[in-house]
């Protein structure tokens, strides 16, 4: 790992937890004049960026998604893969983006519904083993049919990743398709069966804040990244939790390209968390979770 450690302008070490180039997919607005460029483009506004909601035309290109990293004093940033029937982001691709890079960290995803579990099982150990890759990303709420992750589809990923010593990386939040499987409850039953396993739970399961809370509040092994979605009504809850219990559990994310990373950071800083949480919450939560050892 490299010795020398990028800051924000702010002076805080910071780690991304959820940062994805738009040359990635035609989603995060990789083609000009594209329906993907056009909904990245809306997302941008509804969650509050400021200025230019195409700001991340300049990640378009490899180097120009490094040079958003390095200016916006990023330490790390997190790129995370998918693997569910509407959209892949297969595990050699997201590899290919991070290899050779100290500042970028990859996380591979399977969908053992889709896959079949015994492809799915050794696909996300060639994930961690062979490639590198940081954890293991699934999308219970976007399958086909959607499921909660509770369901026993999911549990032999589970034991692999205990195993592998590796965090699971869930994806919650309002966009799941059918909202009834964004709910937090059968997230209990996972951390309550799995109590080695580290479970992370991307977008927060915004805005069912309070019952996301009441499930880390019990199991110390759940790790909250509300990313873009901290910044909408009801998300003070995540801030006072953070202040109290939540402090080693909640990371920052920016959901980049849908959020710049600067003005997330800068945000970030004026939500109200404790001055003695924060680099916790921007850095040292994160370092602990991927083993950095800094």
């Amino acid at each position: 790992m490299n010795t020398t450690v990028r800051t924000h302008r702010s002076g805080h070490r910071v780690i991304d937890l959820r940062c994805r180039p738009a040359y990635l997919h035609d989603f995060f607005g990789a083609r000009p004049g594209s329906a993907g460029e056009a909904a990245a483009r809306w997302l941008n506004r509804r969650v509050g960026t400021r200025g230019d909601d195409a700001h991340f035309i300049r990640s378009r290109t490899p180097e120009g998604f490094l040079d958003e990293v390095r200016e916006a004093g990023l330490a790390h940033a997190v790129v995370v893969g998918r693997h569910t029937p509407s959209q892949h982001l297969p595990n050699d691709t997201i590899h290919h983006i991070v290899g050779g890079h100290t500042e970028l960290i990859g996380i591979g995803s399977v969908d053992p519904v889709l896959q079949g579990e015994d492809v799915a099982l050794a696909e996300a150990e060639r994930a961690v083993r062979t490639l590198g890759l940081a954890g293991i990303n699934i999308e219970p709420g976007f399958g086909e049919p959607p499921r909660h992750p509770d369901d026993p589809a999911y549990w032999p990923v589970y034991e692999l990743a205990v195993s592998l010593k590796v965090p699971v990386f869930l994806m919650s939040g309002p966009t799941t398709p059918d909202l009834r499987f964004n709910d937090p409850a059968p997230l209990a039953r996972v951390a309550q069966a799995f109590p080695s396993l580290q479970i992370v739970a991307f977008h927060g399961y915004w805005p069912n804040v309070q019952q996301i809370v009441g499930v880390a509040f019990r199991y110390e092994n759940v790790f909250v990244v509300p990313d873009m979605y901290l910044f909408q009504p009801g998300s003070q809850t995540y801030v006072d939790a953070a202040n109290s219990f939540l402090g080693d559990q909640l990371l920052f994310g920016s959901s980049y390209p849908f959020r710049p990373i600067a003005q997330t950071i800068d945000d970030f800083l004026t939500l109200g968390f404790s001055e003695d949480r924060l680099d916790k919450l921007l850095y040292s939560n994160a370092a602990r979770l991927f083993k950095l050892g800094d």
